[in-house]
């Protein structure tokens, strides 16, 4: 089973998902921007992939920039509060796989999580 966590909205999550269908996979495909995210499944999610809230914040736009988010001191808590009240700052696409779970970013991390890769990486 595939899932991936991903926003309609952004190319290398749509190019991440395009891969995985071409791989002849189905996934499980999550808006997390519209469902949102649960604090448990966020540190879930980080601790698989390596990462640390900070690694996993999106910043690219205005939002994290006005929460503060990007100040030297702002705890791993205070990322993930923001995180879980608003969706969007979560870089994307996380992918996880019965291989592992990852940030695929950029978008050719996903294939390390793949048991058969496409014939083509698929860009769209």
């Amino acid at each position: 089973m595939i899932t991936i966590f991903h926003n309609p909205n952004c190319g290398t999550s749509r190019n991440v998902l395009a891969t995985i269908r071409a791989a002849g996979e189905t996934p499980e495909v999550v808006e997390y921007v519209k469902v949102g995210w649960m604090r448990p499944q966020l540190q879930t999610l980080f601790a698989d992939a390596g990462l640390k809230p900070r690694d996993a914040l999106r910043t690219k736009g205005d939002l994290v920039k006005e929460l503060g988010l990007l100040k030297n001191g702002v705890s791993d808590e205070a990322i993930l509060d923001a995180m879980v009240e608003h969706p969007i700052i979560v870089e994307r696409p996380f992918v996880v796989t019965p291989k592992g779970t990852a940030l695929c970013r950029p978008a050719d991390k996903v294939l390390a999580l793949l048991d058969t890769p496409p014939p083509a990486v698929v860009k769209v």
